[in-house]
């Protein structure tokens, strides 16, 4: 009651930047208005039913892509190896859980990031920090660091192309479960990985040949020869979000239409601040990071406030601890919004509570501490009676060289070599199928 798409404007806003021309600033929202938005209602209502079964224990939420998306490096093969990986992450998930996976990218819309200090030294000079592509560019001098609001508009050019090629491959028979030996990617071909997955890959088509000669194929059955794949990016540029924002013609409801599901991140989710305001009023699904800073006290009160009616799907707990920290403060949120009688989806994001400093100055993220976040919430899962309903993963089709471990075995020093993000590392194509494997072998358990 009483909610607007500006009414974020009147309460705390944080990691957010001040932008020094207003009317330019004005100008370009008023551009992105008259532009369609990038997603659909019926997109974002079809999203929130599937996430309505992983909630309730039928399906699976798979949630992966860039750290942050960039404006130099996009590209139309970067999209594709990365939908590719996805596709196989799913398939191997599927295999092992025996139960649909949903989809859905850190894609078309993921170029802000919050940052932990408003500045940063750079070759001993003091510069803002890199707020990503919508806000600032990573060029390390003063000019390049302010704020230029006409990076919206590249950011939904950018988006528009890039959720327009996801829907054509995930439609168009790119898809097709019988293309399964097809998604493999070339530097995921020497890895120990590649083997399994051609196995699993070969079991799938024998199941193809026989279900075709019982009169199912892909040619009569669509879910064979498709796949709905979904967008989602952190909701943090809200001057972005409220542009994007439409009236549902169907119900009258307001939707973001800048991605399929907003999530809030862990320094923006105050309760009575701007980011929580918004999303509180928008029809789209909602994912909330949890991290050890977040108190039960004020989870209950983001629940009720970001799902008032209790509605299953319509709120996903992303949580975010570190490995070793897991089973301190997993447990207490769970019994919380047990208690409470809460309708929530959870999901393990085992990247952002892992990243640390290499001897070589790269951040990174060890493989195994990554795996051993995953491992040890869906224990803490199962001890409580709740169903970890999925994994959140940043990750890319690139053969990078970010995370260190895994059967590469990445050393510190091999770090240097392909070391591209922008911002936070990233698991490379082996081992986003290697840890989907390893995730696997946990469902089956």
């Amino acid at each position: 009651m009483g909610w607007d798409k500006r009414s974020w404007r009147e309460k705390p806003r944080v990691q957010m930047p001040d932008y020094g021309d207003i009317k330019e600033l004005a100008s370009v929202e008023n551009s992105l208005e008259a532009l369609p938005p990038l997603v659909f209602a019926g997109e974002v209502r079809s999203l929130r039913e599937h996430l309505s079964s992983v909630g309730n224990g039928k399906a699976l939420l798979l949630q992966g892509g860039d750290c942050a998306e960039s404006f130099s490096e996009f590209s139309a093969n970067l999209i594709r190896d990365t939908f590719k990986v996805m596709l196989q992450m799913a398939v191997v998930l599927t295999f092992g859980s025996k139960k649909p996976v949903i989809k859905v990218g850190r894609m078309a819309g993921q170029f802000a990031k919050p940052r932990s200090a408003d500045f940063e030294v750079i070759n001993d000079q003091k510069l803002p920090s890199y707020r990503g592509d919508i806000i600032n560019d990573i060029a390390a001098d003063l000019k390049s660091r302010e704020p230029d609001p006409k990076r919206m508009l590249q950011a939904y050019t950018q988006s528009a192309a890039s959720v327009n090629l996801l829907r054509a491959f995930s439609q168009g028979g790119f898809a097709d479960i019988r293309q399964v030996h097809a998604w493999t990617l070339e530097s995921t071909r020497t890895g120990s990985t590649y083997k399994q997955f051609s196995e699993l890959a070969e079991k799938i088509s024998e199941a193809l040949d026989f279900m075709e000669a019982a009169g199912v194929s892909p040619n009569n059955t669509q879910s064979l020869r498709r796949v709905d794949f979904f967008t989602s990016h952190e909701a943090l540029l809200l001057e972005y979000e409220e542009a994007l924002c439409r009236i549902d013609s169907l119900t009258g409801n307001p939707v973001a239409g800048s991605g399929h599901m907003l999530w809030i991140g862990d320094r923006t989710r105050d309760p009575d601040g701007a980011h929580v305001d918004f999303c509180s009023g928008v029809e789209n699904p909602i994912g909330l990071k949890c991290g050890p800073s977040l108190t039960e006290d004020d989870l209950l009160k983001l629940v009720q406030k970001l799902n008032p009616d209790n509605e299953m799907g319509r709120l996903t707990l992303i949580t975010r601890y570190g490995h070793d920290k897991v089973s301190d403060y997993l447990p207490k949120l769970i019994k919380s919004v047990k208690s409470e009688g809460f309708n929530v989806v959870w999901c393990c994001d085992p990247m952002h509570g892992n990243t640390i400093k290499s001897s070589t100055g790269f951040k990174t993220r060890p493989f195994d501490h990554v795996l051993s976040e995953v491992q040890n919430s869906f224990a803490v899962h199962r001890s409580e009676g709740t169903y970890p309903g999925g994994v959140h993963f940043e990750m890319t089709g690139k053969d990078v060289t970010e995370c260190t471990g895994g059967a590469q075995s990445i050393g510190d020093e091999d770090l240097s070599s392909r070391y591209h993000t922008a911002c936070d590392p990233r698991l490379n194509a082996s081992q986003s199928l290697e840890l989907a494997f390893l995730v696997a072998e946990q469902l089956k358990k």
